[in-house]
């Protein structure tokens, strides 16, 4: 059982700053990330929380960012109420020729609940790699027109 961080790569033909906007603000989080986030701020200590539910069952996300470096690096501590886990999301983003290059790495998946199918580590490679590959490569492609 590989207990790594989950780590996803990608490159966009868009510039750092269309990249990181689609990371950072909440219009367009709600776009390609979570339909439900309804506050997100790119500021130290900024918390919030919101659910997502998944075969009719809630799961009520806790985030608290941790790191920012503008158009670079975004961290936030991530957890769920109701459940043991406590995870780190960081972003990190440069640029790449003529457009950027992302990596993702999802740090501490494996301290949650691994009897719940939604926290199995298979579900979040294969969530994270159709969120980065497909729904923000869509969304940047839509926003860049």
């Amino acid at each position: 059982m590989n207990q790594g961080p989950i780590i996803v790569a990608c490159e966009y033909p868009y510039s750092t700053s269309l990249v990181w906007q689609a990371l950072t603000r909440p219009e367009q989080l709600r776009q390609w990330l979570f339909e439900p986030i309804d506050e997100f701020k790119a500021e130290v200590s900024f918390t919030t929380q919101f659910d997502v539910c998944v075969e009719e069952q809630s799961y009520t996300h806790l985030w608290e960012v941790s790191e920012v470096q503008p158009e670079s690096r975004l961290v936030y501590r991530w957890r769920y109420v109701g459940y043991d886990g406590d995870s780190s999301v960081c972003w990190q983003l440069r640029p790449a020729g003529k457009g950027s290059h992302l990596v993702l790495t999802h740090s501490g998946v494996e301290s949650f609940p691994q009897d719940d199918p939604i926290f199995a580590r298979e579900t979040g490679v294969a969530g994270w790699e159709y969120l980065l590959n497909k729904s923000l490569r869509s969304f940047l492609e839509r926003v860049s027109k």
